[in-house]
């Protein structure tokens, strides 16, 4: 099946048309307004070239926080209170973080400049969000993503101290149960997330979902 080429015209094919692996189309931009659209059909961009390429999996890796697991070892450390979480308040930091962790088994990041300002922009409208733990006054673990109506699409996260992506990630899921959030796409499968519940779901489910939460613009 050839792969779909974008151009400027702000449209992306359907998604039932990806290759296997989930690659969808290659090229257009990460214009505030192309994102916006591809996550609302349950889009994302994920590239290490100079092209853009735009991916929608089948099946999906999801989590409902109502399914959300937390170890006995990680209810210790919330207990003992061993960081501290905050939210939106070092955005820049934590896609830094993102961008340049060492990932042992990755040899570079797909996180580029550009990907990192369309981002941030998205920040400064209120859509991509951070969260945050801290750990004698110094930033050790994070995550960011987008968030439209009831649905947050988990991007990218980072540990420097052991656990400290998982208490950001627990504290954060918390937080969004709180704030009515209903589902997590995890996009494609982590054993990291597994261990927290994260599942897989076929992608039709996925969209049909996507659709109920999202409400229309």
């Amino acid at each position: 099946m050839p792969l779909f080429a974008l151009d400027n015209e702000l449209i992306f094919p359907p998604v039932h048309l990806a290759e296997p692996d989930g690659l969808l189309a290659v090229g257009g931009d990460l214009s505030t307004e192309r994102l916006l659209l591809a996550y609302r059909q349950g889009i994302f961009p994920w590239y290490e070239g100079q092209h853009i390429l735009w991916w929608c999996p089948n099946p999906r890796f999801i989590l409902t926080p109502n399914t959300l697991k937390v170890s006995k070892s990680m209810k210790q450390l919330f207990k003992k209170e061993a960081f501290t979480f905050t939210i939106n308040k070092a955005f820049t930091e934590v896609i830094n973080n993102c961008k340049t962790i060492d990932r042992p088994g990755q040899s570079g990041t797909w996180i580029t400049n550009a990907v990192k300002e369309a981002y941030t922009r998205l920040h400064r409208l209120g859509v991509a969000h951070s969260a945050e733990v801290w750990l004698n006054n110094e930033l050790v673990g994070g995550l960011y993503g987008i968030r439209m109506g009831k649905v947050f699409f988990g991007e990218s996260m980072f540990s420097k101290v052991s656990n400290a992506s998982k208490y950001a990630f627990i504290s954060y899921v918390h937080q969004l149960q709180h704030e009515d959030v209903e589902l997590i796409d995890c996009q494609v499968y982590t054993e990291h997330l597994e261990s927290l519940g994260a599942r897989m779901i076929p992608r039709d489910e996925f969209i049909q979902l996507l659709q109920e939460l999202i409400p229309e613009s």
